[in-house]
């Protein structure tokens, strides 16, 4: 284990075409997040949003390496999860603007979008809630006998909770093919981490059930890549569950509504230095790649969310004799 979570992983080797890919997926989640920010304040979202910027380089690092038949279950903060899976902008978008031609038919909002072609087997806002759902998951894949795994994100405040302990606890006896993510972004809601557990680092918890803990800077998103490729490649070979914990920080409060004001200035201020999308930005410079590139990344990345946004805003919202569609099972089936 990392104990300090201060990069002793390394970085993998990685061409500069994959980084870019990289990049352009974590920026491509910020912007959406942004334009989410903005058309909330237009009162075009119903309900309250649970931005995920700041936290892209762990959705991407660990996505980055799972197929459309692998799982993924998500958290209220859960659009960058949905992105960095492979679901559609455009329909991301329109249900969180509570339309029609959204994942769920506008009916599920910001925090239960779901798009089984690609895995993504729906965010909660229960705090823990996923976890045994991801246990679930990997032990169908078990009896199945697939090489698929299952990944599921949760918070620092999510592993005090009961469903964490059983269902960390369950895959390791049964030497499931299951991600557990935590991303630990030192807050649940307004309550530091160090108020509310002894231990300093999650990725300790791991020793409890005999599985492997993995400790990484989060907002590197080389060091989350490679991180997840071992917990990957670990699932896949039939060994079990692994615990990664992923040190980050979201760049806003825990909600909309939340302005963050027990943060301490200089906290915030030294991790916006450490933001992901400007470590990866830089590391491309180093690379070689030049400020023109970088910036038809950009103009790519605003084009696409802008075009998301269009779509979003002319869907249509659902009619009223449409509510209860899809929300029960019909009788007799």
């Amino acid at each position: 284990m990392d104990d300090e979570g201060n990069g002793n992983l390394g970085n993998p080797i990685l061409d500069r075409s994959r980084l870019i890919e990289l990049h352009e997926k974590m920026l491509t989640i910020r912007v959406f997040e942004e334009r989410v920010f903005e058309l909330y304040g237009q009162n075009l979202v119903p309900g309250t949003i649970h931005l995920y910027a700041g936290e892209e380089a762990v959705a991407v690092g660990v996505c980055s390496h799972l197929l459309d038949d692998d799982y993924i279950v998500s958290t209220h903060r859960g659009h960058g999860h949905c992105i960095a899976k492979g679901a559609r902008l455009d329909r991301t978008m329109a249900e969180i603007l509570g339309r029609k031609d959204g994942y769920c038919q506008g009916k599920g909002g910001s925090m239960h979008i779901a798009d089984f072609s690609k895995g993504m087997l729906g965010a909660t806002a229960v705090v823990g809630a996923g976890i045994p759902i991801a246990t679930g998951a990997g032990l169908s894949i078990k009896l199945r006998g697939t090489k698929q795994v299952a990944a599921c994100f949760f918070g620092d405040g999510a592993s005090n909770q009961g469903t964490f302990h059983e269902g960390i606890n369950l895959a390791a006896i049964w030497r499931l093919p299951v991600l557990f993510i935590c991303e630990n972004n030192l807050y649940a809601m307004g309550t530091r981490q160090s108020q509310a557990m002894i231990v300093p680092d999650i990725a300790e918890r791991a020793r409890a059930y005999g599985i492997p803990g993995i400790l990484v800077k989060g907002n590197d998103v080389l060091e989350v890549f490679k991180a997840a490729k071992e917990a990957v490649e670990r699932a896949r070979g039939g060994n079990g569950p692994t615990l990664v914990e992923c040190k980050t920080y979201r760049r806003m409060g825990h909600s909309r509504m939340d302005p963050a004001a027990y943060r301490p200035r200089a906290e915030v201020d030294e991790w916006l230095r450490n933001d992901p999308i400007r470590r990866s930005k830089d590391e491309l410079l180093r690379m070689g790649i030049s400020d023109a590139e970088l910036a038809k990344i950009e103009a790519r990345v605003s084009d696409a969310v802008n075009t998301a946004a269009e779509f979003a805003l002319n869907s249509p919202f659902p009619d009223s004799k449409e509510a209860f569609e899809g929300v029960y099972g019909q009788e007799g089936t």
